[in-house]
């Protein structure tokens, strides 16, 4: 799969010496999810703008379907769409101008069709007459969105898209991202949410202190960082640690009463493990009440990432 943009040895310095991006090198493929983790102030808004020209670029390359963002930056701009963290358009415009006057910036030419489209996919067909500062929250969020398309974009960035909405929302927001998607447009995604990375995305980057510090395939990082947990208690304290288990990666809690069980590897793998483990327990005689699994989440490996780099 080719990339659809192509980002090398970009860096922002800003005035007073802040350097915001730090050699940032990364590809994104044509037609995926790509999610973007790191902590606030980490570097991914800069990113966005750099990619976007918002942002004055101080070394290095960015090209977006092929077009240079700063030497072609009309070509490169109209393969993309933008959504912003802040609800930043005219509130006392009617929904349907608003969009129609997106779509104009870009020089288009007027096509009703398409623009209906977008509202019904956005359920703001219904709303289409209202003035912005009529809609609630999650609705003006979705006029972001609806601005973003208007112009048909191949590239939709969406920084922090479902900030501050309800958890129904959320969810057919994602669900329309999965159907732009499967009609090839690539999506870039920031989110503080990270279920919500984890629900949708097909590679995941995580960027700190303006450095990419790591580039995965979800299923691939979740299987490489990932872990599971298998917390035992006991019936009867042990005084120290069987000998007999002493080739498991298992630690004994301080009062004897909970063995912890680490492992790492495929989902089957590790149910394969702990059966094996319960039954050596049971061979060995030794008595418990409950068993509580724990598998990682993306969060665990995110701050896991993170923490590192302190």
């Amino acid at each position: 799969m080719d990339s659809i943009i192509s980002i090398k040895g970009l860096r922002k310095t800003y005035k007073g010496g802040y350097e915001a991006l730090k050699g940032v090198d990364l590809d994104i493929k044509r037609g995926e999810i790509f999610a973007l983790l790191g902590p606030n102030g980490a570097g991914k808004t800069t990113l966005i703008g750099a990619v976007c020209g918002l942002v004055r670029i101080t070394e290095g390359t960015v090209t977006a379907d092929g077009h240079d963002v700063v030497k072609d930056f009309r070509k490169a701009r109209e393969k993309i769409g933008l959504v912003p963290q802040e609800l930043a358009t005219d509130m006392f415009v009617k929904v349907w101008d608003t969009i129609e006057f997106s779509r104009g910036l870009f020089n288009k030419t007027p096509n009703k069709k398409h623009l209906e489209q977008v509202l019904r996919d956005l359920s703001l067909w219904d709303k289409k007459d209202n003035k912005i500062a009529q809609l609630s929250g999650g609705m003006k969020r979705r006029v972001l969105i609806a601005k973003a398309l208007a112009h048909e974009p191949e590239i939709l960035f969406l920084d922090e898209p479902t900030a501050g909405v309800d958890v129904e929302l959320r969810r057919d927001m994602w669900e329309m991202v999965r159907k732009l998607r499967e009609r090839g447009v690539t999506i870039i995604l920031t989110t503080h949410y990270i279920e919500e990375a984890e629900e949708m995305a097909d590679r995941i980057g995580v960027i700190d202190k303006g450095q990419i510090i790591l580039v995965e395939e979800k299923r691939a990082l979740m299987k490489k960082l990932g872990q599971t947990e298998m917390k035992v208690e006991l019936k009867a304290p042990l005084d120290g640690m069987p000998p007999e288990l002493s080739g498991w990666p298992v630690t004994l809690s301080d009062d004897g009463l909970v063995l912890t069980l680490t492992m790492k590897g495929e989902d089957s793998e590790e149910d394969a493990s702990a059966a094996d483990f319960i039954k050596k327990l049971a061979a060995e005689n030794i008595d418990f009440k409950t068993i509580d699994m724990h598998r990682s989440s993306l969060e665990d490996i995110f701050v896991s990432l993170v923490g590192k780099t302190q």
